[in-house]
């Protein structure tokens, strides 16, 4: 798999009904990320969601939240890899992790979907040869009550194990840019 990032992609779901969703960890990341790197998010229909462009290490690195609901983030992230000519291997999907306590962030190469419909319909339009940063929200204990829970706001205590969580992933995702992807991983993996 290549070392660098060409394009993070973060899934959620769209709109102010859903902004404090567990669901939505993702989007949470890349808004940190665009906050520290100065860049904005703007409307693009080409590519079915909001993009910003940053500059990072003299490279373009395009950050997608798709508009598409989370069942539909292949639909967003085909065309930007199409557009850019980006390879699956260079693209990292950041996403909520019910497999991970709160406070938790792991990078992963590959893999399966686990169950995550963001990543079953990525898996679809370009298959499982891509980087994921897992952000943990926790698991609510029974399957019947994960929806409820996806799609539920944390706690205040849950918030914040969160959101430390993705000031040390944005760390990481720093690292990987400037010194290739092996060390980002051990940098969040390694991570108590």
């Amino acid at each position: 798999m290549s070392e660098r990032i060409r394009a993070l992609v973060a899934l959620g779901n769209p709109g102010a009904d859903h902004a404090r969703d567990r669901h939505n960890a993702g989007f949470w990341l890349a808004d940190r990320l665009a906050e520290r790197w100065g860049c904005h998010f703007a409307p693009e229909k080409k590519f079915k969601g909001e993009l910003a462009r940053a500059t990072r290490a003299g490279e373009t690195l395009w950050l997608l939240k798709p508009t598409t609901f989370m069942n539909a983030s292949g639909q967003a992230i085909q065309p930007l890899l199409s557009f850019h000519k980006i390879e699956p291997a260079e693209l990292l999907v950041v996403h909520d992790d019910l497999d991970l306590p709160a406070g938790v962030a792991r990078l992963k190469e590959g893999g399966g979907h686990g169950g995550h419909n963001g990543l079953r319909d990525t898996h679809r339009v370009i298959g499982p040869g891509y980087k994921r940063l897992r952000i943990g929200i926790g698991h609510p204990g029974h399957a019947s009550r994960v929806l409820s829970h996806v799609l539920g706001k944390p706690s205040a205590d849950e918030q914040a194990a969160i959101d430390d969580a993705i000031e040390a992933a944005a760390d990481a995702v720093e690292t990987i840019i400037e010194s290739g992807w092996n060390r980002g991983a051990q940098q969040l993996n390694s991570r108590k």
